[in-house]
């Protein structure tokens, strides 16, 4: 955040799905996401925004935030912001955006802003949704009541912005105007007193409304309050003196201790003086019908027509990941291949041709290649945020969710998560907590992603026809692999969530938004921030494991002879006497119990790459001619005839169940990995991934192998 102190500072803030974001693109022209789904805003922006006659003012994005009232890190964000505390610099002015057919639960956070003595001025917004359903809102007996300027606004339409920005400027001109103070008496007795004793502890330097002006004690008493709701025994708050949370614990005992409890007499006052006012200033409509999004949500919210429904259309976006995705993945890996063909005839054979050829092209390729994928769930999933139905989607599903302790917004990651587990990843940003989405980052690559398929495909396949595995057989073998990832990750998430990340139940809170038509320029811009942020960010640490990964069996090479300069070692050879074929070789030992062996531990090295870069590595390994794929005939009979030193079968149903068994847990995915570091902002969590999936595959596989042999599976 700019904290130039010749620069204003205007915050821009509001619940979730008021257009507020909507409002900060119109007024500054920014690209920052829009959308209709709680909490989409998860990272602060600002935009410059020209404004007589104070010229260039910074206009910040606070996310979106139901109330003032923080208990986790993340929904600090907001208090700081429009508090003004340290490092961040105190706004001059905070616009607050109003949902106009939502106006009581909105009016709650208002209140709040007004009390912290920083000068406000509340858009209204959606007044044009409002009139369609017949109400109205008399704004000047909202003006009134409030003690701050109200001005009516459509932000999608981009109505009433002129108002707005003339009504900034006068605050910014004369900021007291628009400093009313308490809108509603703290009632005498246990409370005020309570409120008393907690402000006494609040830091000085926080009783500021502006930069380094004088202390308020409106905004003690404010703060005081604030403290009482925010602070308790699991909070996560940060920087909290520690004299302040031990005043506001033991305030919060006491009065727990006489059977009181602050947070009904705190919020219970305020919309107490909240529903009078809007009852005041609300013109309710002539008809008594009932609105069209309580229609459309008595189907879309019934707990089995609306799951019905709703698996219905995940079916179809499911499908369309698969199916509408794979023609241009289909033209972008064989633009890649024409690529990579172009640089070896161009240059002679050597370490520039095949570091240019499957180095750089085959790692910009790795990166491009999820692209489709990403664009298209992101499409739907932006879809379902503008329409409304996503805040629906989480409503539903947050029952069955929360019972193995993750939110109901996991659900639509976690199914993305058997197509690609990347785009799923990246999806997790619309959750409000850290919790929730450190927790399903952790699960979400336990999925069986459409990586795998070629896996268990080569593998069913090379069984069938010696253990007489019917068409079917094959079929429920790949559909138990899918129900035993999903176990996997149910588990996974219910041990994690009481354990690694472990942390207070909260409740799901959600305003349903009325449904809207999808604002399409919006979410074009959006789609394109997208992409330009996994490219940038995500595809450039893809990029460097892919050329890491590519070194790592392509080094070292072996000496020319004299004789024959030009010539090298078959592919086979050169594999198996490379740096990952070396680093195969040395993990036999850890491998062999789970019925492996050096040669399949180059696979799996290899397949750090893509999982699915297993098949074409072994192809490699076992000198198949040509690019080997699942489908490979010749690749298969290899399979089926390979034997151990003693002269058993290498490939048996129990070491390719095994096999299969420690794919589906391991995160032995660089482009997973990658993103998990650019969405946590740490590679903590990436390594701690990798090392428990790691480590569970590992038991697992061990327990399906040697359990198999005592069973005589052998």
């Amino acid at each position: 955040m700019s904290a130039d102190p010749t620069t204003k500072l205007v915050a821009l803030a509001g619940n979730p799905n008021t257009g507020k974001t909507t409002l900060f693109n119109q007024l500054t022209g920014s690209r920052a996401k829009v959308g209709n789904y709680p909490g989409v805003t998860v990272e602060r922006r600002e935009a410059a925004l020209v404004l007589e006659p104070h010229g260039i003012v910074t206009l910040v994005d606070v996310p979106g935030t139901y109330s003032l009232c923080a208990r986790a890190r993340e929904e600090q964000v907001a208090i700081r912001a429009v508090a003004g505390w340290k490092p961040d610099p105190a706004p001059d002015c905070v616009v607050v955006v109003v949902d106009a057919t939502q106006l009581s639960r909105n009016l709650y956070l208002t209140v709040q802003l007004i009390e912290l003595d920083v000068p406000v001025v509340v858009a209204l917004n959606m007044v044009d949704m409002l009139a369609e359903t017949g109400e109205r809102i008399e704004i000047a007996a909202l003006e009134r009541g409030l003690g701050v300027p109200v001005v009516g606004i459509s932000a999608l339409r981009g109505e009433g912005l002129a108002e707005l920005r003339a009504a900034i400027a006068r605050v910014l001109a004369d900021p007291a105007s628009a400093r009313p103070g308490f809108r509603w008496r703290v009632p005498e007795g246990p409370l005020e007193r309570d409120i008393a004793a907690v402000a006494d502890a609040i830091p000085e330097e926080w009783t500021r409304p502006a930069q380094d002006g004088p202390p308020s004690e409106r905004r003690r008493t404010a703060l005081g309050l604030w403290a009482l709701l925010s602070i308790d025994e699991h909070d996560e708050l940060e920087d909290v003196p520690a004299a302040l949370r031990a005043r506001t614990l033991e305030r919060l005992r006491g009065a727990q201790t006489s059977g009181r409890n602050l947070e009904e007499e705190v919020i219970g006052g305020r919309y107490a003086w909240i529903e009078a006012l809007v009852a005041r200033a609300r013109v309710p409509a002539t008809s008594s019908a009932a609105s069209r999004t309580d229609r459309i949500d008595h189907v879309l919210l019934h707990p089995v027509a609306g799951f019905a429904l709703f698996l219905l259309a995940m079916v179809f976006v499911f499908q369309s990941l698969f199916a509408g995705a794979d023609p241009a993945v289909s033209w972008i890996e064989s633009a890649q291949a024409w690529l990579q063909d172009q640089t070896r005839a161009l240059l002679p054979a050597g370490l520039l041709s095949d570091l240019l050829a499957d180095g750089v092209i085959g790692g910009v390729g790795s990166v491009i290649v999820f692209l489709p994928q990403i664009l298209l769930l992101f499409f739907f999933i932006g879809l379902m945020e503008d329409s409304g139905y996503m805040a629906r989607v989480a409503y539903l599903m947050d029952r069955l969710m929360s019972m193995i302790g993750l939110h109901g917004r996991a659900f639509v990651p976690m199914l993305s998560g058997f197509a690609c587990a990347v785009p799923a990843i990246l999806a997790v940003r619309t959750m409000e907590r850290q919790r929730d989405r450190l927790l399903t980052m952790m699960v979400v690559p336990l999925m069986t992603c459409s990586a795998r398929l070629p896996v268990y495909g080569l593998l069913i396949a090379a069984l069938a026809p010696i253990d007489g595995a019917s068409w079917w057989q094959q079929g429920g073998l790949m559909v138990a692999m899918y129900l035993f990832s999903t176990l996997i990750a149910l588990v996974a998430a219910a041990v994690l969530g009481r354990t690694v990340l472990r942390g207070p139940k909260v409740p799901l809170i959600l305003e349903m938004p009325p449904y809207r038509m999808p604002h399409w320029k919006s979410l074009l811009r959006s789609l394109l921030e997208r992409a330009r942020v996994f490219l940038s960010e995500a595809g450039t640490k893809i990029l460097v494991c892919s050329l890491l990964m590519w070194a790592l069996l392509y080094f070292p090479r072996p000496a020319p002879t004299q004789e024959f300069p030009d010539a090298g070692a078959p592919a086979a050879e050169q594999i198996a006497n490379s740096y990952g074929g070396r680093l195969g070789r040395a993990i036999e030992p850890a491998i062999e119990p789970l019925g492996f062996d050096w040669r399949t531990g180059i696979g799996l090295i290899g397949a750090f790459a893509a999982r699915e870069v297993f098949v074409s590595t072994m192809g490699v390994v076992y000198g198949i001619e040509g690019e080997a794929d699942e489908t490979s005939e010749p690749l298969r009979d290899r399979l089926r005839s390979e034997r151990r030193a003693d002269g058993t079968r290498l490939f048996t149903p129990l070491s390719c169940l095994s096999l299969m068994v420690f794919f589906a847990i391991a995160c032995q995915c660089m482009s997973t990995l990658a993103v998990v570091r650019r969405e946590s902002n740490s590679w903590r969590w990436p390594a701690f991934l990798f090392g428990y999936t790691l480590a569970l595959a590992w038991l697992c596989s061990f327990a399906v192998y040697q359990g198999g042999k005592l069973l005589g599976f052998a």
